[in-house]
């Protein structure tokens, strides 16, 4: 039944839609330093942060892991973060360098983290999450190729990196009447999300992650109930252009955060958005009409808002 289906994604442990950290590490010779900021919702649960944060990013050279000389952990209230600071020392002066990150494990799985690395006057950076640990910086810099991969794969995991997105795209294929409509759907709801992309940043309103966060459970909940108590309405593709608005503010921290450009992210993560609605319509269809007697639509529409709300509150109370 569908209502089975939905409930596979929803079993995964609670995570934050929006879950990343940024790191800096500047190089001289055989020596850096790094300077980790983790938001302090990402490390509520964590045990002794101040010792195992550090324990999970490694920094490799010729083969030779760096020695930690020193490092400092402590909350900074005034921008809601914490943030370590480590000095560490390599056998050799550095000529490209290797990066093992594994936040994930102890944050939550859909975390991110955005490494920046100087050395002599060059700059690299990278991304790491749960598929990608490991990342090779050469300190040269990339091809056009190498760039459009980078951004438009970034943007594609981070339209699947949680599991209200996942959700939403779900409730969308659900809500969708005919193919028609999925069509007209699916294009508006890309839409919203580009627009907002495109012009938040030019006003002076800044998106606050939980809020973020908490909209997005809302717009799972408001599909839910239209799917329930208004079957026939019309117009539903308005409805999904202003829901992908909401989305839209997500990839708008996200390059924020990152500096990559737009086009090639939203790229991305249309490609996979695409793909995951197209996929999940045809698996609803089918089971739809094996199981039409125990009304599978509905239970599955009824889940959505139970979960959506559940989610909804739990980013109220942080």
């Amino acid at each position: 039944m569908k209502c089975s289906c939905l409930l596979v994604f929803a079993l995964p442990a609670f995570a934050h839609v929006l879950s990343m950290s940024s790191g800096d590490l500047t190089i001289k010779g055989a020596h850096a330093h790094y300077e980790l900021r983790m938001p302090q919702y990402e490390i509520s649960h964590v045990a002794s942060p101040e010792r195992v944060l550090l324990e999970h990013i490694r920094f490799f050279s010729g083969g030779y892991e760096a020695k930690l000389l020193s490092e400092t952990c402590s909350p900074d209230p005034a921008r809601d973060l914490y943030v370590c600071t480590a000095d560490y020392e390599f056998p050799r002066a550095v000529e490209h360098l290797d990066v093992e990150c594994t936040f994930p494990a102890i944050t939550v799985p859909n975390h991110v983290h955005q490494l920046r690395v100087e050395m002599d006057g060059k700059h690299d950076q990278a991304l790491f999450d749960i598929s990608f640990p490991h990342a090779t910086l050469r300190f040269r810099p990339p091809t056009a190729f190498e760039v459009a991969i980078a951004e438009s794969g970034a943007g594609l995991m981070r339209a699947l990196g949680g599991v209200v997105q996942v959700l939403f795209l779900a409730a969308l294929a659900l809500a969708a009447r005919n193919r028609k409509e999925l069509f007209a759907l699916a294009g508006m709801f890309l839409a919203g999300q580009i627009l907002s992309v495109l012009v938040v940043p030019y006003t002076a309103w800044q998106p606050a992650p939980r809020f973020v966060e908490a909209a997005a459970a809302l717009t799972i909940a408001y599909l839910a109930v239209e799917i329930l108590l208004l079957p026939q309405a019309g117009s539903r593709w308005i409805v999904a252009g202003a829901l992908g608005a909401f989305h839209g503010l997500y990839f708008h921290l996200f390059l924020q955060t990152t500096g990559y450009r737009p086009a090639l992210v939203l790229a991305g993560a249309a490609c996979a958005e695409l793909l995951v609605i197209a996929m999940l319509a045809a698996i609803f269809q089918r089971i739809g009409r094996v199981a039409r007697a125990l009304r599978p639509l509905q239970v599955s529409a009824s889940a959505l808002l139970v979960f959506a709300m559940t989610w909804f509150f739990l980013r109220l109370r942080g």
